[in-house]
């Protein structure tokens, strides 16, 4: 059997912070406020993806990555990873602040959790007036003063903020010390792990009155305390892919397309596109597939070329 572009069902978060942008903007099939994230596409544990549509339809990302690896994932991939899928793909609508947090690098959480690291970008999708995110430190910093401030309740004043809007990239990696900020909406790319440390939660509490927890030792030897510089400047043009961030990890280009574009690419890797604008017709074996902001597909590494036509903004990620 000949493989197809592969959709697979959105896997919905609930989270404090979460809001409406996910059904508003993007049309999922979501019933009820409060949903934060929309994982994509997941080899996460007990939150493995389960494909949409085709003859592969009902079976999860690891059943057809076992029944077909190479024609799936590319030799490429397969030769580092063997047949664990290495990214996570989400859309994340933060209706308030996310807690300010960081992410261990690959040594550090496969000794403390058996896990990949959590090297991820950000794409925005929308942002509201004033809205903004939180990464890194605005000078060089140091543990004692990080400390002191986080006793304090001043971190905020030793972290960068950066106004945001539509179409702005960051590339955060691990040790950055990062929070999304309310009113944006977001398409992230990251490897795949769920392993997160939380330094600050604006004192927020629950219904019962209890606030999240905390990961403040173990956040200590994760944190990055230099300067950084993670917001991207890129150049795009029609019809034509444009690189935006490549790292050890995935490649991401932009793709914005008016009219009809020929996409092609060779066996050894697979290709995830997120629709991040528009609509888009994707034709493959003379069979047409439509995608609209906020659907993601999986091109097996077997697919060589496509044609793609119509109105929309693509985000192409590979590794």
């Amino acid at each position: 059997m000949k493989l197809y572009p592969i959709e697979f069902i959105p896997i919905f978060k609930e989270r404090i912070w979460g809001g409406t942008k996910l059904h508003d903007l993007l049309n999922k099939e979501v019933n009820k406020e409060g949903i934060g994230e929309s994982w994509e596409l997941s080899n996460v544990l007990n939150d493995v993806s389960i494909v949409k549509n085709g003859f592969l339809k009902g079976k999860d990302l690891n059943e057809i990555i076992h029944l077909y690896p190479e024609a799936i994932l590319g030799e490429k991939v397969i030769a580092k990873y063997g047949k664990n899928f290495p990214l996570l793909f989400k859309f994340i609508d933060a209706k308030e602040d996310l807690s300010i947090q960081v992410h261990p690098n690959d040594l550090l959480a496969k000794e403390r959790h058996n896990s990949f690291g959590k090297t991820e970008m950000w794409y925005v999708m929308q942002a509201d007036p004033e809205s903004r995110l939180v990464v890194g430190f605005k000078e060089d910093s140091s543990k004692e003063t990080y400390v002191s401030c986080l006793k304090n309740k001043t971190l905020l004043s030793i972290l960068e903020e950066y106004p945001v809007e539509k179409g702005d990239v960051f590339f955060l990696e691990t040790g950055i010390v990062h929070a999304i900020g309310a009113g944006v909406l977001i398409a992230e790319i990251q490897q795949t792990s769920d392993i997160t440390y939380r330094l600050y939660d604006w004192d927020r509490v629950d219904v019962n009155g209890n606030g999240r927890e905390l990961h403040t030792e173990l956040a200590l030897d994760a944190i990055n305390f230099k300067k950084t510089s993670s917001k991207v400047a890129y150049s795009s043009e029609l019809n034509e892919s444009s690189a935006l961030v490549s790292c050890p990890y995935f490649t991401t280009r932009v793709l914005e397309l008016e009219g009809a574009y020929h996409w092609e690419k060779n066996k050894e890797a697979f290709t995830v596109f997120m629709c991040v604008e528009g609509q888009i017709q994707l034709i493959h074996e003379e069979i047409e597939y439509v995608y609209n902001k906020g659907q993601t597909v999986f091109i097996p590494a077997e697919i060589e070329r496509l044609q793609l036509k119509g109105t929309g903004t693509l985000l192409e990620i590979s590794i």
